[in-house]
This record gives structure tokens, C-alpha cells and sequence, in this order.
């Protein structure tokens, strides 16, 4: 009861504002290329200084679900991610776009994001203490495997060939070894130049890679970005909850899998729906359709971005070790309230964490109309602005939003570099995802792989402790049959067609 009473102080006429603006505000920060969740937080922190510790918690918290969940607007309709956590919507949500289903991919991204974030708050009311001893369990070997086993995925990803998609990823991942080393301060491939010295900014390179080469292709090309329906059909939210309904368990499964991986302090969001996405398309019984507009991906990847919002907050509040990157910021101006993590939270300051857990299930459910209604205008604006006005306004939320992130025109400059390289590597069947996904999970690999060499050291033995950990096992094995389960799948179903070919009732009856 004590709980509940904590909780309804979530219910306040200022609070639910509170929510509600931070809900409508991440939607649309979200929304715009470049414009991250960890930049909209990091923003607004200085506004909450002179709120209480639980209205501000509730603002930051509704800030971080919205963007999360804002991110897919851009990645349908434009085929670019808003945040990095939604690069695997475009697998599926641009070509359900482009066919003229980009109203129901919305309307499908609205409920899975609300169905994941519920869960990930639910793990982060009952299992809080639990699973944080999850991440505890994880050193620096086991995330340079989890790395690994990310960048494996990439072969039941890859759009067309595999090798092109690892071909790619080892592009992405020599991109994030530019600047100084993650660990040792080594220099490496800057040629020289001072600009190099910080790196390739992973958020400006995903603007480049996935925007500028839509850009071009949209001057190029004299026909509608999208298809444009006759009769508007609104949010086809009745067709949307019966794809949910049928994909109940694909929903249940990725909210799960996004929550886990949030545990995991660095591994994000963007680790997240990808590893989701892969169940979701080795569960199907058609996995050829996934890539082609399958509402099912579209499900998975967005249950589990949402998921993390909640599952990132597990280590944050318990351990202090942020999940993910907005959870930084957020952990800071926890800290600039004056309150520390741990049991503390659940203790002494038990009425002000739950009431921020009661603010983040308000705000995950002011999801469901705040989504539904922003994504209706934001398709109509998408389908009838005319090209001349679209490319010129994408471009400059792409320039501004590069910029934004570190003010380096640099940056800028990397970024339009990347997306005419990314552009040309497209005509040639390069996709864009493998390289970003080499970009995010290079430094994690190397950190792990470094640390956990000079451990190897120390102890006298690399094998025990590269190969010795039950979690380690666990994770390379499932590397393994990520990468070969698509060639075995091929291999059957080839050998199904060719058993088939060969039935003698089949010649007769021919």
C-alpha cells in the first residue's frame, strides 16, 4: 500500500503535465535527424533544476520515451533512423512506406513501442535488484563476445549478399578505430589532421550513411517519394491491433530481449532491436519477407527500443552504472538533486523513485494518442509536401543536426563525406546498416578485447579467460548459429525444392 500511495503521487495535475509535454516534446526532438534522446535530456536538465526531484525525474523520463520512440518516424517515412536505436525500423517500415502502408507502419510503431516500454517499466518495478546483478556478472570479455555476437547478426541481416554485409561491417568497424584509442591513447588514421583526433561522431555517421543517399536518390528520381492512396485511411488502428494480436508473442519476445540487453550497461537500444529483429525473422515461418515490408519487423524492433527505456533504468538506479546513454544524464541530475543510487533509492527515497516509476508508466501509455495523432499529420505532411520543399528541409535538419551534436562543422563535413561514399557503396549492393552497426560495436569489441588481453596477461592464460566463462560460452555459441543458421535454413529449403523436382509423382501428375 505504502508503494501505491508513492505511486499516486505520479497523479498530480503537474506531473501529468509534466508528462505529457515531455511525451509530445521527445516525440517530435526524436523525430528530427540527429536530434537524439541523449541530446533532448541533456538539454532540458538545466529546466528541471528548479522543479522538485520527482517532477524532474518525470520530465527527463517522458523526454527519453518519447525520442526513443520518435526515432521510427523518420526511419518509415524517410528511410533515415531519427535515433540509432531505430536503424532496423527502415528494414521493414520504409518498404511498408513506399507501398503505401506507411500510415500502419506508424500506427504498428505506436503500439509495439507502448507494449515494450510497459514491460521494461514492469522489470524495472519487480526485478530491479535481480537482474542488476546481471550486469555485475559481465566484464570486459564477455562484452567484447556480446560485441561480437552483434556484429554476427549481420548474416541473417543482410539484404542480398552476406559477404557484402560483413564486407561492410569490417568498413564500419576500421571507421571506428579513427582518432585516439579507446584504451592506451594510441593515434590512429587521422593523417595529420586535428579534426580526426575525436573520431568519427556515430550519430553524424548515421545521418550521412542512411539521409544524404535518400536525398540524392530523391533528386534523381522524378516519381513520388511514397505511394500515395487515393482515400486517406487514417491510423488503421483496428488493422494494426490485429497484426499486434497475431504477432503477440514476437511483441512479448522482443520487449524481453530489449530489456535484457538495456541490463547490460553500453549495449543500447540499438543492440536491442537488432537482436530482436533476427529472433523475429528466424521465429517466422516466412523469413523471406522480412526486408520487404513484413509489419512483423516493424513490431519487433520498436517493442524492443521501448523496452530499454525501463530495462536501462534497472543498473541506473541500483548499481549507478548507466544502461544507456541517456541514462547518464539522467543519473547526473539525479545526483545534482542530491540523491545517490542504490538501495537507498528504494529505501529512504523509496517515495520519489517510486513515484518517477508510476511518471514513466504514464508517460509510456501517453504514447498510444500523443503517437497515433502526431504520426497521422506527420504522414500526410511526408506524402504531400512537394519534393522541391522536402529535400531542402531534410537537408537542413541533417546539417543542423550534424552540427548540433559536437558544433563542429567537421562534422559536417564527415557526415556529407560519408553519405556520398555510403551512396555510391548502394548502387553496388553495400548497405548502410552493416557499416553502422561496425561503427557502434567497434569501440565496445576493442575496449573488451584490449582489457581483457592485458587480463590474459596478468593471469598466464588467454584461453581461460577469453574461453573460460560460462557466459562467454553461452555467447560465442550463439554467435555461431547466428551465422550459420542462414546458410543451414538455405540449404534445407534447397533441399526441399530439389526432393520436390525429384517426386516421381510430381513427373506423372506434370
Amino acid at each position: 500500500m505504502e508503494i501505491l500511495s508513492h505511486a499516486l503521487g505520479a497523479l498530480s495535475p503537474m506531473n501529468l503535465g509534466l508528462a505529457l509535454l515531455g511525451v509530445a516534446a521527445g516525440i517530435i526532438i526524436g523525430a528530427l535527424p540527429g536530434l537524439s534522446a541523449t541530446m533532448a535530456v541533456a538539454v532540458l536538465v538545466p529546466v528541471t533544476f528548479g522543479m522538485t526531484p520527482e517532477s524532474a525525474l518525470i520530465m527527463l523520463g517522458a523526454i527519453y520515451t518519447g525520442a526513443i520512440y520518435g526515432g521510427s518516424y523518420s526511419a518509415i517515412l524517410v528511410n533515415t533512423p531519427g535515433t540509432p536505436s531505430a536503424i532496423a525500423t527502415t528494414f521493414d517500415g520504409f518498404p511498408m512506406a513506399k507501398r503505401g502502408d506507411g500510415d500502419l507502419a506508424v500506427t504498428l510503431s505506436t503500439l509495439a513501442s507502448v507494449v515494450g516500454g510497459l514491460v521494461g517499466v514492469l522489470a524495472l518495478l519487480t526485478l530491479a535488484p535481480l537482474l542488476a546483478q546481471v550486469a555485475l556478472s559481465f566484464g570486459p570479455v564477455e562484452y567484447f563476445w556480446l560485441a561480437i555476437f552483434g556484429l554476427t547478426l549481420i548474416s541473417a541481416l543482410s539484404e542480398g549478399s552476406t559477404l557484402k554485409g560483413f564486407m561492410g561491417a569490417g568498413f564500419g568497424l576500421l571507421l571506428s578505430t579513427v582518432g585516439v584509442a579507446v584504451v592506451g591513447g594510441d593515434i590512429r588514421y587521422t593523417f595529420g589532421s586535428q579534426v580526426m583526433l575525436g573520431g568519427i561522431e556515430t550519430v553524424s555517421a548515421l545521418i550521412g550513411l542512411y539521409c544524404i543517399p535518400v536525398l540524392i536518390d530523391l533528386v534523381a528520381t522524378p516519381e513520388s517519394h511514397l505511394k500515395v492512396n487515393e482515400e486517406p485511411r487514417g491510423i488503421r488502428l483496428r488493422e494494426g491491433l490485429k497484426h499486434a494480436w497475431v504477432g503477440k508473442l514476437n511483441l512479448l519476445r522482443s520487449a524481453t530481449i530489449g530489456t535484457g540487453v538495456a541490463i547490460l550497461p553500453g549495449a543500447g537500444g540499438s543492440i536491442a532491436s537488432l537482436v530482436s529483429y533476427s529472433e523475429a525473422r528466424r521465429a517466422a515461418k516466412d523469413s523471406s519477407s522480412f526486408g520487404k515490408g513484413n509489419p512483423q519487423g516493424v513490431l519487433a524492433t520498436e517493442s524492443a527500443n521501448n523496452a530499454t527505456v525501463g530495462g536501462g533504468f534497472i543498473p541506473t538506479l541500483v548499481l549507478g552504472i548507466p544502461g544507456t546513454p541517456p541514462d547518464a544524464v539522467i543519473l547526473g541530475a539525479l545526483l545534482v538533486q542530491g540523491f545517490r543510487t542504490g538501495p537507498e533509492l528504494f529505501t529512504t527515497n523509496a517515495s520519489i523513485t517510486y513515484t518517477f516509476i508510476a511518471g514513466l508508466f504514464i508517460a509510456t501509455c501517453l504514447l498510444l494518442p500523443l503517437g497515433l495523432l502526431i504520426g497521422r499529420y506527420a504522414f500526410k505532411f511526408i506524402i504531400t509536401i512537394p519534393k522541391a520543399l522536402l529535400v531542402p528541409t531534410i537537408a537542413f535538419m541533417t546539417v543542423i543536426g550534424t552540427y548540433a551534436i559536437r558544433n563542429s562543422v567537421s562534422d559536417v563535413i564527415i557526415m556529407l563525406t560519408l553519405g556520398v561514399v555510403g551512396w555510391l557503396l548502394n548502387r553496388y549492393g553495400f548497405k548502410p546498416s552493416p557499416i553502422v552497426l561496425g561503427l557502434i560495436l567497434g569501440p565496445i569489441a576493442e575496449q573488451g578485447f584490449v582489457q581483457g588481453f592485458l587480463m590474459g596477461r596478468a593471469s598466464g592464460s588467454y584461453a581461460m579467460m577469453f574461453f573460460g566463462g560460462p557466459i562467454s560460452l553461452t555467447i560465442i555459441a550463439l554467435s555461431i548459429l547466428s551465422v550459420f543458421y542462414p546458410i543451414i535454413k538455405a540449404r534445407r529449403a534447397q533441399r526441399r525444392h530439389q526432393n520436390g523436382a525429384d517426386d516421381p509423382q510430381q513427373e506423372i501428375s506434370s
